[in-house]
Protein backbone atom coordinates (compact mmCIF):
# COMPACT_ATOMS: atom_id res chain seq x y z
CA UNK A 1 0.00 0.00 0.00
CA UNK A 2 1.35 3.62 -1.13
CA UNK A 3 2.24 5.91 1.66
CA UNK A 4 -0.44 8.20 -0.58
CA UNK A 5 -3.07 6.04 -0.02
CA UNK A 6 -4.86 6.56 2.80
CA UNK A 7 -7.69 5.07 5.62
CA UNK A 8 -9.30 7.58 7.86
CA UNK A 9 -8.53 11.53 7.19
CA UNK A 10 -10.37 14.65 6.88
CA UNK A 11 -11.25 15.16 2.87
CA UNK A 12 -11.40 18.23 1.55
CA UNK A 13 -12.66 18.69 -2.15
CA UNK A 14 -11.18 20.40 -4.68
CA UNK A 15 -12.24 23.77 -4.74
CA UNK A 16 -13.02 25.64 -8.32
CA UNK A 17 -13.22 29.72 -6.44
CA UNK A 18 -11.28 31.71 -8.39
CA UNK A 19 -10.42 30.12 -11.42
CA UNK A 20 -9.01 32.50 -14.46
CA UNK A 21 -10.26 32.08 -17.65
CA UNK A 22 -6.86 30.71 -18.68
CA UNK A 23 -7.15 28.04 -16.29
CA UNK A 24 -10.57 27.14 -17.12
CA UNK A 25 -9.37 25.68 -20.01
CA UNK A 26 -7.64 22.78 -17.94
CA UNK A 27 -8.38 19.46 -18.16
CA UNK A 28 -9.76 17.48 -14.71
CA UNK A 29 -8.88 13.87 -14.21
CA UNK A 30 -10.31 11.77 -11.84
CA UNK A 31 -7.98 10.11 -8.93
CA UNK A 32 -8.28 6.45 -8.73
CA UNK A 33 -11.73 4.55 -7.37
CA UNK A 34 -12.13 4.35 -4.02
CA UNK A 35 -9.01 6.64 -2.85
CA UNK A 36 -8.76 9.13 -0.35
CA UNK A 37 -5.56 10.80 -1.50
CA UNK A 38 -2.66 13.20 0.12
CA UNK A 39 -2.28 16.13 -1.34
CA UNK A 40 1.35 17.38 -0.83
CA UNK A 41 3.45 20.30 -0.42
CA UNK A 42 5.75 19.49 -3.43
CA UNK A 43 6.45 16.76 -5.38
CA UNK A 44 7.08 13.70 -3.05
CA UNK A 45 6.46 11.46 -0.11
CA UNK A 46 8.63 13.37 2.24
CA UNK A 47 6.88 16.58 1.81
CA UNK A 48 4.32 17.67 4.63
CA UNK A 49 0.23 16.17 3.85
CA UNK A 50 -1.60 19.79 2.86
CA UNK A 51 -5.15 18.24 2.60
CA UNK A 52 -6.38 14.96 1.54
CA UNK A 53 -8.62 14.63 -1.51
CA UNK A 54 -12.11 13.09 -0.71
CA UNK A 55 -13.03 9.67 -3.14
CA UNK A 56 -14.21 10.54 -6.65
CA UNK A 57 -12.62 14.24 -6.53
CA UNK A 58 -11.13 15.28 -10.05
CA UNK A 59 -8.28 17.49 -10.13
CA UNK A 60 -6.46 20.01 -12.44
CA UNK A 61 -3.00 19.35 -13.87
CA UNK A 62 -1.52 22.98 -14.03
CA UNK A 63 2.48 21.50 -14.79
CA UNK A 64 3.90 18.04 -13.83
CA UNK A 65 7.40 18.06 -11.91
CA UNK A 66 9.94 14.85 -11.23
CA UNK A 67 9.89 13.27 -7.35
CA UNK A 68 9.72 10.21 -5.09
CA UNK A 69 8.86 7.30 -6.76
CA UNK A 70 5.58 5.91 -5.96
CA UNK A 71 3.66 3.02 -7.04
CA UNK A 72 -0.17 2.99 -7.32
CA UNK A 73 -3.39 2.07 -9.12
CA UNK A 74 -2.00 3.57 -12.65
CA UNK A 75 0.98 1.98 -12.08
CA UNK A 76 4.68 3.43 -10.74
CA UNK A 77 5.61 6.65 -11.44
CA UNK A 78 8.04 9.30 -9.91
CA UNK A 79 6.05 12.23 -11.74
CA UNK A 80 4.09 14.63 -9.97
CA UNK A 81 0.81 16.73 -10.84
CA UNK A 82 0.82 20.18 -9.65
CA UNK A 83 -2.86 20.80 -8.97
CA UNK A 84 -3.01 24.02 -7.46
CA UNK A 85 -0.37 26.61 -5.55
CA UNK A 86 2.09 24.72 -3.71
CA UNK A 87 -0.02 21.53 -4.01
CA UNK A 88 1.21 18.11 -5.28
CA UNK A 89 -0.12 14.89 -5.81
CA UNK A 90 1.09 11.37 -7.18
CA UNK A 91 0.83 10.57 -11.06
CA UNK A 92 0.07 6.93 -10.31
CA UNK A 93 -3.10 8.15 -8.56
CA UNK A 94 -4.41 10.20 -11.03
CA UNK A 95 -6.36 8.52 -14.70
CA UNK A 96 -4.48 10.72 -17.21
CA UNK A 97 -4.64 7.66 -19.92
CA UNK A 98 -0.85 8.16 -20.25
CA UNK A 99 2.64 6.54 -18.37
CA UNK A 100 4.32 10.24 -19.48
CA UNK A 101 3.67 13.80 -19.60
CA UNK A 102 0.36 15.06 -20.13
CA UNK A 103 1.47 18.86 -18.89
CA UNK A 104 4.14 21.42 -19.24
CA UNK A 105 7.11 20.54 -17.19
CA UNK A 106 6.75 22.90 -13.89
CA UNK A 107 9.45 25.71 -13.95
Amino acid sequence: MSVDRVEEAESVGVSEAGVTAAAAAVTYYPIAPGVRLNVRSGPGTGYSVVRVLAEGSKVPIYCQTPGTTVAGPYGTSNIWDNIASGEYVSDSYVHTGSDGYVASRCS
